[in-house]
């Protein structure tokens, strides 16, 4: 099955070295596929360190940038479902610690992307990390995705840039 993918890409700072639309709807449909949805709508939001450390303080009170943070949509009260079917939300990506984070992890930037780009998608769809069998359970879809797509597991500490 191949979902119907839509996607906003959004880069007004025109930050270099960030992936297309059509990447991030490969790796959101990778997730869309992998859930059995039929469709899926996203904006993926590329941001700065600065736009990143204001969203994460003020949504999650930690004022630092993170990689990706994820605003699930909620459907306007007596909307019935099916006007807004595949409606997933809002991933906004802060292209700076992608990059400093492949760099320090050893990881093919493209790679590291695709890993944030399904990574914010499954927090789109509900999936959560706090606990430690919730995050195991998240990783695992995470490892089979990015498998599926040739990408190796993220999480294992033998991976290094050199060794693709």
């Amino acid at each position: 099955m191949t979902a119907q993918i839509q996607i906003y890409l959004q880069n007004d700072d025109n930050i270099d070295a960030v992936p297309s639309e059509a990447d991030c709807a490969t790796w959101i449909g990778a997730v869309a596929d992998h859930l059995g949805w039929p469709s899926a709508e996203v904006t993926v939001r590329i941001v700065d360190d600065a736009e990143s450390q204001m969203l994460n303080e003020t949504y999650r009170g930690k004022a630092y940038p993170t990689n990706v943070l994820s605003f699930p949509f909620e459907l306007p009260v007596g909307i019935p479902d099916s006007e807004f079917e595949g409606q997933l939300g809002d991933l906004v990506i802060c292209a700076p610690v992608v990059t400093r984070e492949s760099i320090e992890q050893e990881k093919l930037l493209a790679h590291h992307w695709a890993h944030m780009v399904i990574h914010g998608t499954l927090h789109l769809a509900g999936y959560d990390h706090e606990q430690d069998n919730e995050a195991d359970a998240m990783e695992l879809i995470e490892i089979s995705i990015l498998c599926k797509l040739g990408i190796r597991n993220p999480y294992d500490s033998t991976y290094q840039l050199k060794e693709q």
